[in-house]
């Protein structure tokens, strides 16, 4: 691993190490993640991310968690990366497309400049499904279902955005002991493949107030899927209108809901921290 360039960026303060695949070639991403992603002996982050080429879109986004464990999708990362690319000249374009694996993402630059940019990230259509989440639970959509842990009930609406998010309103998520709790709600048994969990405090129609424990990653400063899949759970519990502001600890997120095309798109700030180059 010699002299590895790389950029840090973040979007709502979810930061991630940015790294050029189309020309370096990564042995082990997943240990590397691990390595990079370390905030005392690394650079420090919530994960790695790879652009690489894409056989059907115009890039393709392979990410890791700071465990190691491989991400399908993440939607302030996207933002990212369509910064990222405009910004060193591997696109002209300001409407990319990008190839993850919870689908195509389609991408669209806004007003900013290199050290910071407005993006929209067409997020898709959500998952409902319990089955597609994946949840083991048998309704649809799961809404308010009671789940128990240490003997507390909580009321859990399960959305995939590409990726498990349980969502849980409730009130003075400032309090919540994330670190004890997030990890019984990421490991519980009715998800099997682990899941993401987002505490909203509902503020009025048109915004809420965000934690989330990401799987894979802890207590992290935003999640951009999170934050979709937070939108479309209060929207379906009629909590809110279907344009809304998400407050996360690292920043906002505009969420519309579009009740036209059922697309959720998500808009925020997409901001290079810093480069740098590894030397091994």
């Amino acid at each position: 691993m010699n002299n590895l360039k790389f950029t840090k960026m973040q979007g709502a303060g979810n930061d991630y190490i940015y790294i050029n695949a189309l020309t370096e070639h990564i042995e082990n991403p997943s240990q590397l993640a691990i390595k990079l992603s370390n905030r005392n002996f690394g650079i420090g982050s919530d994960g790695l991310v790879l652009i690489l080429p894409s056989e059907t879109c115009d890039f393709r986004m392979q990410m890791f968690n700071s465990d190691g464990s491989e991400a399908e999708m993440c939607g302030n990362a996207s933002r990212c990366v369509g910064k990222y690319v405009y910004d060193n000249g591997l696109s002209l374009k300001k409407e990319i497309t990008l190839e993850t694996k919870a689908g195509v993402k389609y991408i669209t630059l806004l007003d900013g400049n290199e050290k910071s940019r407005n993006i929209t990230v067409d997020m898709g259509e959500p998952i409902l499904e319990p089955n597609l989440i994946p949840v083991e639970i048998a309704e649809e959509p799961v809404l308010n279902f009671p789940l128990n842990i240490d003997e507390t009930t909580w009321k859990i609406s399960c959305v995939s955005m590409g990726n498990p998010h349980a969502v849980v309103f409730t009130t003075n998520i400032k309090d919540l002991d994330l670190p004890v709790l997030g990890p019984k709600f990421e490991k519980h048994p009715i998800f099997p493949r682990k899941t993401n969990t987002e505490f909203i405090e509902v503020v009025d129609r048109h915004t809420l107030n965000m934690r989330v424990w990401e799987r894979g990653a802890g207590e992290t400063l935003a999640c951009g899927t999170g934050a979709c899949a937070a939108a479309v759970a209060a929207i379906l519990n009629n909590l809110c209108d279907r344009k809304i502001t998400i407050h996360l600890l690292g920043g906002d997120l505009d969420i519309e809901w579009n009740k036209e095309n059922n697309h959720v798109y998500m808009t925020g700030e997409a901001v290079t921290v810093f480069e740098g180059e590894l030397v091994n």
